[in-house]
């Protein structure tokens, strides 16, 4: 605790926590409130952490869609306070537990990412094995048993005062709508410790599948296992579902699970080719979800400035591109662009929303009287206009171009490039 508590440490952690935001607590304090906060009550909290006296405070149920769309994700907010103590636990406990994590877990982990297990999927399939066992977890951050969990945290740290405040992190109530009410497995997602926690729980999950000698990536609760044949990733499936269950408590979700090719699949948002050396691609489901969340932005554009709008468009697009910048089939990319031009042609076609206007934009974008005409009294809705011939030719590429219109495939050819020089750049300096 006393390392938990070291000033260094907490500054770090206070840092992290405003670099983060997000919302408040319980308690209505906002992140910018929190460091007059500890200016005046910093001694009194840190003496009754050393004491083992901290009581944390109830944490705020939110709830998400999932990415699907197919129910929601419930998230537990702490106040910032807690947020800041649990970020400091976490610094503290990361360096004692990660190094004898597995090289195969890639979630919450210093210097690793999703593509890193990304990458390391392909590379299996690229080895023969062309099957997959892929494992959902049913409602893993609910399921929890606090019992087994803390077990495998005392394995590694022995004060008791940490101990005992995980667990009251653990079971600290959940607030809605004015009333609380307890928690006796499950961690709540939401707080800088869950991550930690997750990875330490399943890490024996890991080594089971390393004495097995299976080939394996697990991204959180995300797990696939590629096996050479549909027999072997049944008996696998089967006997994971059996470990599981008895060992940690956990359940396999049955209808989400599946033994299949892997381009059939998708892992963290990426699926692959069939090809004798598969390459990456955008998994049709995350197109989707894309796509869902760009039709509630345009929504919300009708009626503004376009230029403006683009300009909030973009990091939303910058942000889709960079994740997805290992992929190897770039057809996705270039019809995403079509679909986004055409989009902001119909955001055009709605504010013109008599006939004359309509003509008389389209003659200003150089269209003449007769076609301009022609093509305002087509009696086809903005969906059909945005993507014929006249919105085409009176808002070309060019156009969007000028208002700063981000492009998927040339920024991912730009990142691709980069990364290529900066691999060829670390090359030549190893030579």
């Amino acid at each position: 605790m006393e390392a938990v508590v070291e000033r260094e440490n907490m500054v770090a952690a206070l840092r992290r926590v405003q670099a983060n935001k997000g919302s408040a607590g319980v308690d209505g304090m906002s992140v910018d409130e929190l460091t007059p906060y500890l200016q005046s009550h910093w001694p009194r909290i840190k003496e009754a952490l050393l004491a083992g006296r901290y009581e944390p405070s109830p944490v705020r149920r939110v709830e998400i869609p999932k990415p699907d769309g197919k129910g929601v994700r419930q998230l537990g907010i702490p106040t910032v306070l807690d947020r800041l103590i649990q970020q400091a636990l976490h610094q503290a406990m990361q360096p004692l537990f990660d190094p004898n994590f597995s090289n195969w877990s890639y979630g919450f982990r210093p210097n690793r990412s999703a593509h890193h297990a990304v990458r390391q999927a392909q590379v299996y399939v690229s080895e023969g094995r062309r099957w997959v066992v892929d494992m959902d977890l049913e409602k893993f951050f609910d399921r929890v048993n606090h019992d087994i969990l803390m077990s495998r945290v005392a394995r590694r740290v022995k004060d008791k005062r940490v101990l005992r405040l995980i667990r009251s992190y653990l079971q600290a109530g959940i607030m809605e709508e004015g009333l609380v009410s307890q928690r006796t497995e499950g961690t709540p997602q939401g707080g800088p410790l869950s991550p930690l926690l997750s990875n330490i729980l399943l890490d024996d999950l890991d080594k089971e599948l390393e004495r097995r000698g299976h080939a394996f990536c697990r991204y959180a609760d995300d797990c696939n296992v590629y096996v050479r044949s549909k027999q072997a990733g049944e008996r696998v499936l089967a006997s994971l579902t059996r470990f599981l269950h008895d060992k940690l408590k956990l359940r396999v979700n049955p209808d989400k699970s599946a033994v299949d090719r892997p381009w059939n699949r998708k892992f963290l948002g990426y699926s692959m080719t069939t090809h004798y050396e598969p390459r990456l691609k955008v998994a049709p489901k995350s197109v989707e979800r894309f796509k869902a969340k760009l039709r509630m932005l345009f929504r919300h554009g009708r009626g503004r400035n376009l230029q403006r709008f683009i300009q909030e468009l973009a990091p939303v697009l910058r942000g889709w591109v960079n994740y997805f910048r290992l992929a190897e089939v770039k057809g996705v990319f270039e019809e995403l662009d079509q679909w986004i031009r055409r989009k902001l042609r119909g955001l055009l076609w709605r504010r013109w929303k008599r006939v004359y206007t309509r003509v008389k934009n389209l003659m200003k974008r150089g269209l003449d009287k007769e076609r301009a005409w022609k093509s305002a009294t087509n009696g086809h809705g903005p969906w059909w206009n945005a993507g014929a011939s006249h919105m085409n030719q009176a808002f070309p590429k060019k156009y969007f171009d000028e208002l700063g219109l981000v492009t998927l495939l040339d920024q991912l050819r730009t990142l691709q490039g980069n990364l290529r020089t900066a691999v060829y750049g670390t090359v030549r300096t190893v030579v």
